[in-house]
């Protein structure tokens, strides 16, 4: 008997669920020299005997588990085991140092690793996460395992950084992660017949429950690919893959390689996620490929879905999207939702607070700060920036994402960043970064005269050969602070000799 819907309680049933329903179907794909497949009842039993295996080493109910590894199906399987025995998953980027990874673990308590890489941590039992290793585990499983039914269990704990690069952990429960899911299963991002592309980290929400969740909620087949790389082409095609969920990065990566015009045939949904997208990056995507690039906004707080672009027009610069069932959005007091002012969510996909004690959760009323700036119109969402990147010069307000968007209209540069430095007795100085082909200092400047008021104008410019970002393509603008503060560091190419005095 198919479970009913309304009754699932546990990520992990979404699995068992589509076993129910289509057990013979290919669940998974992981191409490669030796292409492997698993299909929705292979991928359900795997499951069930790793997290019997996990429940044979000592573990209870709410003890942390930590995930580290590539894209794979053995990390797949492991996160899915995990959640199924009633352990909580701690998924981790396997591209961190030795010292960061043993400093997550001490932070998360948690109890076991399950790690690709070879690592030794005192106080916490490490396992190989490869198949010959995940076999042997569900080998020791001494009996079935059976789920918590609590959908209020802690079910992940999934870092956060802002671009401020102030990590936080985000405690997700059963109930956020499904209600994400809920909300956008009306959308049909993905149904049966869908072929996904897992090319986005697992271990950062947007990967994990918008993509790999999103999938395990409608039964359709993921190809688990580990980032970018030339092959991604050839994938495409074998693969007939026509969901595409990106990060910014990746479309700029695309963008520019000579396969693209030839490869994306099959393609029929492309959806930019994790990082605003700036829209000249869009249009250029759109001009060269004809799909039309939808964005979603989210949070790791909001398991990540609060708006997506989907089943509607695209309004432009700084559009979002319509607000998705089953999240309520109020801008500032409530007073006048179409001023620009911070972005409260309330929703069933909202996480429990902070590790460890839940700090800074939602209200009382079940509201919470994003410390984004945005506004609606017409139901539709605009993001404008993030609170705490505000720039204020002589008392006026500043926001980076338009600077970031001028700039971006520039041919040839690929990236660019903005934001604000103190300047005594003026408030903040206005700061770029721009990545750029034969791009010049002055032909910036210029442009920034022609299309921005003297006071948004950028007082100080560096061409730089790269902006520092996280793993989803996010650019770490506290590690531009700290460039800033160490000019060694990076080629400062000139500076405006303009002046923020005056707001005409």
């Amino acid at each position: 008997m198919v479970t009913d819907r309304l009754e699932e309680t546990n990520v992990a049933h979404l699995v068992s669920r589509q076993a129910q329903l289509a057990p013979d179907r290919v669940a998974l794909v992981q191409p490669g020299p030796n292409r492997r497949t698993m299909t929705w009842a292979e991928l359900d039993s795997m499951i069930d005997k790793v997290a019997a295996g996990l429940a044979a080493h000592g573990l209870i109910a709410g003890h942390r588990v930590a995930l580290s590894g590539p894209n794979s199906i053995e990390l797949l399987i492991a996160y899915f085991a995990v959640l199924r025995a009633g352990f909580v998953a701690v998924p981790l980027d396997p591209s961190c140092s030795a010292d960061e990874l043993r400093s997550d673990l001490a932070a998360t308590g948690a109890r076991l690793l399950l790690s690709a890489a070879p690592i030794s941590v005192a106080g916490v039992a490490v396992l190989p996460l490869t198949p010959d290793a995940l076999a042997a585990l569900g080998a020791e499983a001494t009996g079935p395992v059976s789920s918590p039914q609590d959908r209020e269990a802690l079910a992940l704990l999934a870092y956060t950084a802002g671009t401020a690069g102030d990590a936080r952990i985000v405690m997700l429960s059963h109930r956020a992660l499904l209600g994400h899911l809920r909300n956008v299963e009306p959308l049909d991002v993905i149904d049966a017949d869908t072929v996904a592309l897992a090319l986005l980290p697992m271990f950062g929400i947007f990967g994990l429950n918008a993509v790999v969740g999103t999938w395990a909620m409608a039964g359709g087949r993921l190809v688990i690919m580990d980032g970018f790389s030339d092959s991604v082409f050839d994938v495409i095609v074998a693969e007939q893959v026509n969901n595409l969920p990106l990060a910014p990065a990746l479309i700029y990566k695309l963008l520019h390689h000579d396969q693209l015009r030839t490869s994306l045939a099959s393609v029929r949904t492309v959806i930019s996620g994790a990082a605003p997208l700036p829209s000249a990056l869009l249009a250029a995507f759109t001009e060269r490929t004809g799909l039309r690039v939808d964005q979603g906004y989210g949070l790791t707080e909001a398991a990540p879905g609060v708006s997506v672009t989907l089943g509607g027009d695209l309004l432009g610069p700084g559009h979002v999207g319509r607000v998705l069932p089953g999240v309520a959005v109020r801008i500032g007091a409530g007073e006048d939702d179409s001023e620009p002012a911070e972005i409260f969510i309330r929703g069933e996909n909202l996480f429990s607070g902070y590790w460890p004690d839940g700090r800074d959760g939602p209200d009382a009323e079940g509201w919470f700060a994003t410390g984004d700036i945005g506004y609606l119109r017409g139901g539709e969402l605009f993001l404008v920036d993030r609170a705490r990147e505000l720039i204020v010069v002589n008392g006026f307000h500043v926001y980076p994402a338009e600077i970031e968007d001028v700039i971006s209209d520039l041919p040839g540069v690929a990236a660019v960043a903005v934001l604000g430095r103190p300047a005594d007795g003026r408030g903040d100085q206005v700061v770029a970064f721009v990545v750029g082909r034969n791009v010049e200092p002055e032909t910036v400047l210029d442009h920034c005269a022609k299309r921005l008021p003297k006071f948004k104008r950028p007082t100080e410019l560096h061409l730089v050969a790269d902006l520092p970002r996280g793993a989803t393509g996010k650019i770490r603008k506290g590690a531009l602070r700290r460039m800033l503060d160490d000019p060694l560091n990076h080629q400062t190419t000139t500076s405006s000799a303009g002046t923020t005095e005056d707001r005409s």
